[in-house]
């Protein structure tokens, strides 16, 4: 038997590729408004994240969700993703 297809999706933030089930997607809607798309079936262009706050943070920083949906990203799609992240783990300081 052949294995289940798996679709794979790139990170706009760190571009690594991953199962699209772990990462988080955005919309740009026909209305041309930016969500938080927790389905991932919104009809409109899209555009993922990895579920990290560290990826999320880096793309709010360069505004590569802007630049890739060719929108404006309400910052209460951003608190939607840092609510869904896993939480990273601090790095103990010396």
């Amino acid at each position: 038997m052949r294995p289940k297809h798996v679709p794979q999706r790139t990170c706009i933030a760190c571009r690594t590729t991953g199962e699209k089930q772990g990462l988080l997607r955005v919309v740009r809607t026909p209305d041309g408004v930016a969500v938080f798309d927790s389905s991932g079936k919104t009809n409109g262009r899209g555009a993922y994240v990895c579920a990290s706050e560290v990826c999320i943070l880096a793309a709010r920083k360069a505004r590569k969700l802007e630049r890739g949906l060719k929108c404006d990203v309400a910052a209460e799609v951003y608190d939607a993703l840092l609510a869904k992240a896993k939480p990273t783990t601090p790095t103990p300081e010396p």
